[in-house]
């Protein structure tokens, strides 16, 4: 097995040639737990670096591999529309301003060599002529990680395309691909709305290959050990493991790698919950409400989720126990929401404040139904008109609960407000600035 030395230690390798791979089915497959961090360990644990080649685009499509950032777009696709464009270039997007999910933070952190060869072989296989890592300023703890893994690399010119480390405001919308390049390019970190797409003219109007880190982490296994060795887990149509952040009412609350198509119940049986779910928030907070009674054989991936009209998004479970009320829950987020828009556009300036206010109204008491008539009548006003997709999402997200907790805003309107309670669901701290 090749170690690194003062030479560059990827090599061409084709996973039919490779050593033999580990278990497939034995998890996890992306965080080593307490194993040794360093280069050196890495490439002993997992063998050496594929060097880029066409045929990691071929074997990344038969793995069925999709982004893991929140917009699940086939990966192998993305590389497709950059591939041998001239002077390309690849961006991983490590900034994760959901508040319930922690996953990107912990793979960063606990393996950033692997986020790194799959970077390098990306770049390399599209011919990339510059990569870049994008991470959150305020994740310290990550960013410690990835300069220490990225100044051993250079010490052994174990990439051909360097990685450079760019931080990024602490924005709930800065990690939209669009607002992403922006940045890199100078700008604020906010959505642009105005064509084209990064693949066609993104960083310093190169073509740029946008993906998620969990992403490049899952294509460094799959050009290591093949597309069958990632999809001996999860489902036909999602295959292969995800990352998981775990929150709110359960014991041991944290990040999971599980199988695409696990019972939800399942992972929350991991992760300590007690069975009184009164309902759970997938996907983040652009995604949606999911009742409590339905979650236990309904099975985690983008796919079964999508059918009873919930996302995936960026794998994130928040259970909302029975003690709490998810009514104030959604108008908290919502309020949080509103002031995490880039101010672009009507739909985010006026049309947030004016959902979360009146859901503040049904926590209240709506008496005359006013509210609740308003809410309805200003989600339709505000999706598919924004500047970018941020008020989509926190329209999909308030009807849900409009939904779910149809019988709480009975109860609310009949005995007024519940008795205040804690906040379950984060809202993280100040933002600041888009610079």
């Amino acid at each position: 097995m090749n170690q690194p030395t003062g030479t560059r230690s990827t090599v061409t390798l084709d996973p039919r040639q490779a050593e033999p791979a580990p278990d497939p089915l034995t998890l996890p497959r992306l965080l080593p737990g307490d194993a040794d961090p360093g280069l050196e360990a890495h490439f002993a644990r997992l063998g050496p670096m594929p060097g880029g080649s066409p045929w990691v685009i071929d074997e990344v499509d038969a793995a069925g591999l999709r982004g893991r950032g929140g917009g699940g777009f086939p990966t192998a696709a993305k590389m497709r529309a950059v591939a041998g464009a001239r002077q390309c270039v690849v961006v991983a997007n490590g900034t994760e301003g959901e508040p319930t999910s922690s996953k990107d933070k912990a793979l960063l952190a606990g393996s950033p060599h692997l986020v790194l060869d799959g970077i390098s072989i990306a770049a390399e296989t599209v011919g990339a002529s510059e990569a870049i890592l994008c991470v959150d300023r305020a994740a310290s703890a990550a960013i410690r990680a990835v300069e220490a893994a990225v100044a051993e690399r250079r010490q052994v010119f174990a990439d051909r395309v360097p990685v450079r480390i760019e931080t990024t405001p602490s924005r709930y919308v800065a990690g939209e691909e669009s607002a992403l390049v922006h940045f890199l390019n100078g700008g604020d970190a906010r959505p642009v709305f105005v064509p084209p797409r990064p693949f066609e003219r993104g960083v310093r109007r190169r073509p740029t290959l946008v993906n998620n880190v969990e992403t490049f982490a899952h294509l460094a296994l799959i050009a290591r050990f093949g597309a069958d060795w990632f999809r001996s887990l999860g489902t036909d149509a999602d295959p292969g493991t995800a990352l998981v952040t775990v929150s709110g009412a359960v014991a041991r609350p944290g990040v999971y790698e599980v199988p695409m198509g696990i019972a939800l119940g399942e992972v929350l049986r991991v992760a300590g919950g007690h069975g009184n779910a009164q309902a759970v928030l997938a996907g983040g907070y652009a995604g949606r409400w999911i009742p409590g009674a339905a979650v236990a054989a309904l099975p985690l991936d983008p796919t079964s989720l999508k059918r009873v009209g919930a996302t995936f998004g960026c794998g994130a479970v928040a259970v909302l126990g029975a003690e709490s009320c998810g009514l104030a829950e959604t108008a908290r987020v919502a309020w949080w929401m509103s002031g995490e828009s880039a101010g672009q556009c009507g739909p985010c300036v006026h049309g947030l404040p004016a959902i979360a206010g009146a859901l503040d109204a049904l926590v209240a008491g709506d008496r005359g139904r006013k509210a609740e008539r308003q809410v309805r009548r200003w989600l339709e006003m505000v999706e598919g008109r924004g500047a970018c997709h941020h008020p989509d999402g926190v329209a999909g997200f308030v009807r849900s609960a409009l939904d779910v907790f149809a019988a709480e805003i009975e109860h609310h309107r009949r005995h007024g407000p519940c008795r205040p309670s804690a906040g379950v669901l984060p809202t993280g701290r100040s933002a600041g600035g888009w610079r």
